[in-house]
């Protein structure tokens, strides 16, 4: 339950810091960006939503991999 409820705000503060303009930002802030995407991600994987996410993208990774062979 604590995964969730520190997920829900983080992605809140990604979605808001990813619809700026990318030509304002800072170094210092697109590492901050990174760091909070980072931690975002660490939080969803162990849920239900993050399992889900990783097996799509492990079968999407698969599919290119086997189709440029």
């Amino acid at each position: 339950m604590l995964t969730k409820n520190v997920a829900v705000p983080l992605a809140v503060i990604v979605f808001f810091r990813l619809r700026r303009h990318t030509e304002a930002r800072s170094r210092l802030d697109e590492k901050f960006t990174v760091v909070i995407v980072l931690a975002l991600g660490v939080l969803i994987t162990p849920t239900p939503v993050g399992q889900g996410i990783l097996d799509f993208l492990s079968q999407l990774v698969s599919g290119i991999s086997q189709s440029s062979r």
